[in-house]
Protein backbone atom coordinates (compact mmCIF):
# COMPACT_ATOMS: atom_id res chain seq x y z
CA UNK A 1 0.00 0.00 0.00
CA UNK A 2 2.75 2.41 0.92
CA UNK A 3 4.67 1.41 -2.21
CA UNK A 4 1.66 2.17 -4.47
CA UNK A 5 1.19 5.56 -2.79
CA UNK A 6 4.87 6.32 -3.23
CA UNK A 7 4.74 5.35 -6.94
CA UNK A 8 1.62 7.48 -7.49
CA UNK A 9 3.26 10.47 -5.77
CA UNK A 10 6.37 10.03 -7.89
CA UNK A 11 4.32 9.86 -11.14
CA UNK A 12 2.43 13.02 -10.19
CA UNK A 13 5.68 14.79 -9.46
CA UNK A 14 7.15 13.75 -12.83
CA UNK A 15 4.01 14.85 -14.71
CA UNK A 16 4.00 18.25 -12.98
CA UNK A 17 7.71 18.72 -13.74
CA UNK A 18 7.11 17.86 -17.39
CA UNK A 19 4.19 20.34 -17.64
CA UNK A 20 6.32 23.09 -16.12
CA UNK A 21 9.15 22.29 -18.54
CA UNK A 22 6.88 22.43 -21.62
CA UNK A 23 5.26 25.62 -20.35
CA UNK A 24 8.65 27.29 -19.95
CA UNK A 25 9.65 26.09 -23.44
CA UNK A 26 6.46 27.57 -24.87
CA UNK A 27 7.14 30.92 -23.19
CA UNK A 28 10.70 30.99 -24.47
CA UNK A 29 9.53 30.20 -28.02
CA UNK A 30 6.94 32.93 -27.77
CA UNK A 31 9.61 35.39 -26.64
CA UNK A 32 11.81 34.35 -29.57
CA UNK A 33 8.97 34.98 -31.99
CA UNK A 34 8.29 38.39 -30.44
CA UNK A 35 11.98 39.27 -30.65
CA UNK A 36 12.13 38.72 -34.44
CA UNK A 37 12.56 42.12 -36.13
CA UNK A 38 9.73 43.20 -38.39
CA UNK A 39 12.06 43.72 -41.35
CA UNK A 40 12.98 40.02 -41.48
CA UNK A 41 9.48 39.02 -42.52
CA UNK A 42 9.30 37.87 -46.13
CA UNK A 43 7.42 40.09 -48.56
CA UNK A 44 4.29 38.41 -49.87
CA UNK A 45 3.91 37.85 -53.63
CA UNK A 46 1.93 40.44 -55.59
CA UNK A 47 -0.71 37.90 -56.59
CA UNK A 48 -1.53 37.51 -52.88
CA UNK A 49 -1.63 41.30 -52.47
CA UNK A 50 -4.11 41.54 -55.34
CA UNK A 51 -6.20 38.74 -53.84
CA UNK A 52 -6.38 40.69 -50.57
CA UNK A 53 -7.44 43.85 -52.44
CA UNK A 54 -10.23 41.93 -54.18
CA UNK A 55 -11.30 40.46 -50.83
CA UNK A 56 -11.66 43.97 -49.38
CA UNK A 57 -13.66 45.28 -52.35
CA UNK A 58 -17.14 46.70 -51.60
CA UNK A 59 -20.07 44.60 -52.70
CA UNK A 60 -21.39 46.75 -55.57
CA UNK A 61 -18.63 48.88 -57.10
CA UNK A 62 -15.18 50.35 -56.59
CA UNK A 63 -13.57 53.56 -57.84
CA UNK A 64 -10.15 54.17 -59.38
CA UNK A 65 -9.28 56.26 -56.31
CA UNK A 66 -10.16 53.36 -54.00
CA UNK A 67 -8.00 50.98 -56.02
CA UNK A 68 -4.92 53.22 -56.04
CA UNK A 69 -5.18 53.97 -52.31
CA UNK A 70 -5.70 50.28 -51.45
CA UNK A 71 -2.87 49.05 -53.67
CA UNK A 72 -0.68 52.00 -52.50
CA UNK A 73 2.97 50.78 -52.83
CA UNK A 74 2.03 48.44 -55.70
CA UNK A 75 -0.29 50.82 -57.56
CA UNK A 76 2.24 52.26 -60.02
CA UNK A 77 3.52 48.87 -61.16
CA UNK A 78 0.11 47.20 -61.34
CA UNK A 79 -1.32 50.10 -63.42
CA UNK A 80 1.72 50.42 -65.71
CA UNK A 81 1.75 46.68 -66.48
CA UNK A 82 -1.62 46.54 -68.32
CA UNK A 83 -0.84 49.87 -70.03
CA UNK A 84 2.38 48.37 -71.37
CA UNK A 85 0.52 45.29 -72.58
CA UNK A 86 -2.12 47.46 -74.29
CA UNK A 87 0.61 49.54 -75.95
CA UNK A 88 1.82 46.40 -77.77
CA UNK A 89 -1.23 46.43 -80.05
CA UNK A 90 -0.44 47.81 -83.52
CA UNK A 91 -3.09 50.56 -83.52
CA UNK A 92 -3.73 51.07 -79.82
CA UNK A 93 -0.46 52.44 -78.46
CA UNK A 94 -1.22 56.19 -78.51
CA UNK A 95 -3.69 56.44 -75.60
CA UNK A 96 -1.81 54.00 -73.31
CA UNK A 97 1.39 55.82 -74.28
CA UNK A 98 0.05 59.21 -73.23
CA UNK A 99 -1.14 57.77 -69.89
CA UNK A 100 2.29 56.16 -69.43
CA UNK A 101 3.91 59.59 -69.88
CA UNK A 102 1.77 60.94 -67.03
CA UNK A 103 2.55 57.92 -64.82
CA UNK A 104 6.29 58.17 -65.53
CA UNK A 105 6.31 61.89 -64.70
CA UNK A 106 4.64 61.19 -61.35
CA UNK A 107 7.20 58.48 -60.59
CA UNK A 108 10.02 60.90 -61.40
CA UNK A 109 8.71 63.56 -58.99
CA UNK A 110 8.42 60.90 -56.28
CA UNK A 111 4.67 60.48 -55.79
CA UNK A 112 3.72 57.55 -53.52
CA UNK A 113 0.74 56.63 -55.68
CA UNK A 114 -0.62 57.77 -59.06
CA UNK A 115 -2.97 60.74 -59.20
CA UNK A 116 -5.51 61.25 -61.96
CA UNK A 117 -8.10 63.95 -62.63
CA UNK A 118 -11.13 63.89 -60.33
CA UNK A 119 -13.47 62.46 -62.98
CA UNK A 120 -11.11 59.48 -63.42
CA UNK A 121 -10.51 58.96 -59.68
CA UNK A 122 -14.28 58.84 -59.06
CA UNK A 123 -14.93 56.57 -62.03
CA UNK A 124 -16.91 53.53 -60.89
CA UNK A 125 -16.03 49.96 -61.75
CA UNK A 126 -18.40 47.11 -61.02
CA UNK A 127 -17.07 44.73 -58.39
CA UNK A 128 -18.01 41.86 -60.73
CA UNK A 129 -15.72 43.39 -63.38
CA UNK A 130 -12.99 43.78 -60.79
CA UNK A 131 -13.33 40.10 -59.86
CA UNK A 132 -13.14 39.12 -63.54
CA UNK A 133 -10.12 41.30 -64.32
CA UNK A 134 -8.42 40.57 -61.00
CA UNK A 135 -8.81 36.82 -61.43
CA UNK A 136 -7.01 36.93 -64.76
CA UNK A 137 -4.33 39.29 -63.45
CA UNK A 138 -3.70 36.97 -60.49
CA UNK A 139 -3.36 34.02 -62.86
CA UNK A 140 -0.78 35.94 -64.95
CA UNK A 141 1.13 37.15 -61.87
CA UNK A 142 1.31 33.63 -60.41
CA UNK A 143 2.75 32.41 -63.72
CA UNK A 144 5.44 35.11 -63.82
CA UNK A 145 6.21 34.84 -60.08
CA UNK A 146 7.91 31.52 -60.84
CA UNK A 147 10.71 33.48 -62.53
CA UNK A 148 10.29 37.03 -61.18
CA UNK A 149 10.50 37.36 -57.41
CA UNK A 150 12.16 39.57 -54.78
CA UNK A 151 15.97 39.43 -55.01
CA UNK A 152 19.00 41.73 -55.21
CA UNK A 153 17.35 44.19 -52.78
CA UNK A 154 20.19 46.73 -52.85
CA UNK A 155 20.19 46.80 -56.65
CA UNK A 156 16.43 47.21 -56.67
CA UNK A 157 16.50 50.10 -54.19
CA UNK A 158 19.06 51.94 -56.32
CA UNK A 159 17.52 51.11 -59.71
CA UNK A 160 13.88 51.80 -58.82
CA UNK A 161 14.64 55.53 -58.63
CA UNK A 162 15.28 55.45 -62.38
CA UNK A 163 12.10 53.52 -63.28
CA UNK A 164 10.15 56.69 -64.09
CA UNK A 165 12.94 58.01 -66.34
CA UNK A 166 13.24 54.72 -68.24
CA UNK A 167 9.48 54.37 -68.69
CA UNK A 168 9.29 57.97 -69.93
CA UNK A 169 12.12 57.52 -72.47
CA UNK A 170 10.71 54.19 -73.68
CA UNK A 171 7.27 55.74 -74.09
CA UNK A 172 8.74 58.58 -76.15
CA UNK A 173 10.44 55.97 -78.36
CA UNK A 174 7.14 54.07 -78.55
CA UNK A 175 5.22 57.16 -79.68
CA UNK A 176 7.77 58.77 -81.99
CA UNK A 177 9.72 56.00 -83.75
CA UNK A 178 8.50 56.09 -87.38
CA UNK A 179 8.79 52.35 -88.07
CA UNK A 180 5.86 49.92 -88.40
CA UNK A 181 5.36 47.77 -85.27
CA UNK A 182 8.12 49.76 -83.54
CA UNK A 183 5.83 50.08 -80.50
CA UNK A 184 5.98 46.37 -79.66
CA UNK A 185 9.56 46.14 -78.32
CA UNK A 186 9.46 49.23 -76.05
CA UNK A 187 6.00 48.24 -74.78
CA UNK A 188 7.35 44.78 -73.91
CA UNK A 189 10.28 46.30 -72.00
CA UNK A 190 7.91 48.69 -70.17
CA UNK A 191 5.82 45.68 -69.11
CA UNK A 192 8.96 43.86 -67.95
CA UNK A 193 10.10 46.90 -65.95
CA UNK A 194 6.68 47.19 -64.30
CA UNK A 195 6.66 43.48 -63.44
CA UNK A 196 10.15 43.72 -61.89
CA UNK A 197 8.98 46.86 -60.03
CA UNK A 198 5.93 45.05 -58.67
CA UNK A 199 7.92 42.01 -57.53
CA UNK A 200 10.95 44.07 -56.34
CA UNK A 201 13.29 41.95 -58.48
CA UNK A 202 16.61 43.77 -58.83
CA UNK A 203 18.00 41.20 -61.28
CA UNK A 204 15.13 41.42 -63.78
CA UNK A 205 14.96 45.21 -63.37
CA UNK A 206 18.66 45.48 -64.26
CA UNK A 207 18.18 43.29 -67.33
CA UNK A 208 15.14 45.34 -68.38
CA UNK A 209 17.16 48.57 -67.99
CA UNK A 210 19.88 47.16 -70.24
CA UNK A 211 17.27 46.30 -72.89
CA UNK A 212 15.74 49.77 -72.46
CA UNK A 213 19.08 51.50 -73.05
CA UNK A 214 19.58 49.51 -76.26
CA UNK A 215 16.07 50.33 -77.49
CA UNK A 216 16.40 54.01 -76.62
CA UNK A 217 19.65 54.14 -78.61
CA UNK A 218 18.07 52.42 -81.62
CA UNK A 219 14.96 54.60 -81.41
CA UNK A 220 17.02 57.78 -81.18
CA UNK A 221 19.02 56.71 -84.23
CA UNK A 222 15.81 56.00 -86.17
CA UNK A 223 14.29 59.37 -85.27
CA UNK A 224 17.54 61.19 -86.12
CA UNK A 225 17.76 59.33 -89.44
CA UNK A 226 14.20 60.35 -90.26
CA UNK A 227 14.92 64.00 -89.46
CA UNK A 228 18.11 64.01 -91.56
CA UNK A 229 16.31 62.28 -94.41
CA UNK A 230 13.47 64.82 -94.32
CA UNK A 231 15.97 67.69 -94.37
CA UNK A 232 17.84 66.22 -97.32
CA UNK A 233 14.63 65.64 -99.27
CA UNK A 234 13.36 69.17 -98.59
CA UNK A 235 16.67 70.70 -99.67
Amino acid sequence: MLARERDRTFRCYRQRAAREKYASMGKSQEMLILDIPADTKNRGPSSRVLQEVIRQAPAEYVTVGWLTSTLHPHSFGIIILPLGLLAMTPVGSTVPGLILVVMAAQLIVGRAEPVFPHFIMTRRLSTKQLLWLGGRAIHVLKYFEKAVHPRWPMTFEVAKRAVGVMVLLLTIVLLLTPVPLSNVAPAMVISLISLAYIEEDGLVLSAAFLAAIILIGLGSAAVWGTIVGAVLVSS
